[in-house]
């Protein structure tokens, strides 16, 4: 890790959990040929260090809700306080600074039918200091969620791969009332002991086990690995606004989905109708990706780009 980088063990191990957040340390090590201490001891390191975080995230449909990709432009001094705010609403699920600090891009989690004066959507327009904002519904995820960021999830082969990943028992979400407050203590840890969350859910452990698992079989609850994609060789981030034309939509969105650069792509409403997070080496990088895979692409009529500056909030959590 001197270089700054992922070495390749550690890369194989964010792969692993990528595709199963919680297999045991023992798995693990089993698939990646390596003793049960290496990998908890890799784990734990990149974990107190900040560098590599394992986390529960709702999926929305299941749970009756839908998400929302909010664009905000803001006076130049406003920025930071605002996307601040953000960030410690319970709504919000990602916020960040973009394009030199005077705009801010979140996802906001809401039911799909909700009182507008409770609604993010309805207050901001109250606040002086936005100069504009933007609301882009998400549609169709293509890139991203459960399957991971090429990017990061490319570090094992197939059979290797194959071992880890988890199939599940599909099946339809049907709420309980411990489950807000399992997926509160998964958003935090994804790792999080058993004994844990029981005690968070008020439940015993062998009931809570089997909560979890249908959390996870029907939809309502998936892993993610939170990594600086700096660590991957990526220290530069954009959002990529496109316009594309709807017959075209599908295949350019599922093209993007097989780019390394691309962490996140989904098709949307609003004035552009397919949006996607990039990581890129340097600005040379960044050209010739827009330049050579978005310029090959068919359909696509406009791209415009917005660079990340600072990302104040992940997967729900306020980075300090």
């Amino acid at each position: 890790m001197d270089s700054g980088l992922l070495d390749d063990l550690d890369r194989r191990l964010a792969h692993a959990l990528q595709l199963d957040g919680r297999a045991s340390f023992s798995t693990i090590a089993g698939v990646l040929g390596v003793s049960d201490q290496t990998i908890a001891r890799r784990y734990r390191k990149l974990r107190s260090s900040g560098m590599l975080r394992v986390v529960g995230v709702p999926e929305a449909a299941p749970l009756g809700q839908v998400h929302w990709l909010v664009r905000l432009r803001c006076v130049p001094d406003a920025a930071a306080t605002i996307a601040t705010a953000l960030a410690w609403r319970a709504d919000t699920q990602w916020v960040s600074l973009m394009s030199g600090g005077t705009e801010i891009a979140c996802f906001v989690r809401a039911p799909q039918r909700e009182d507008a004066g409770g609604l993010l959507l309805g207050q901001l327009p109250r606040t002086p200091r936005v100069v504009s904002m933007t609301a882009y519904r998400i549609l169709h995820r293509f890139a991203g969620g459960p399957a991971g960021w090429p990017g990061r999830s490319s570090a094992l082969p197939e059979p290797q791969a194959a071992v880890l990943r988890r199939v599940p028992a599909e099946s339809v979400y049907r709420p309980e009332p411990e489950d807000p407050a399992l997926l509160t203590a998964l958003a935090h840890d994804g790792r999080t002991d058993m004994s844990t969350l029981a005690a968070a859910a008020g439940r015993s452990e062998s009931t809570t086990r089997r909560r979890l698992e249908h959390l996870r079989d029907s939809g309502a609850l998936y892993f993610d690995v939170e990594i600086d994609a700096a660590l991957l060789g990526y220290p530069l981030t954009a959002t990529l606004w496109l316009t594309v034309a709807p017959s075209a939509l599908s295949s350019a969105g599922r093209a993007l989905a097989t780019h390394p650069q691309v962490a996140f792509a989904a098709a949307t409403t609003g004035p552009a109708n397919l949006v996607a997070n990039v990581g890129c080496r340097d600005d040379a990088a960044l050209y010739a990706y827009l330049a050579d895979d978005l310029g090959g692409l068919k359909g696509v009529r406009q791209v415009e780009t917005a660079p990340m500056i600072r990302t104040l909030k992940r997967f729900g959590t306020v980075d300090p």
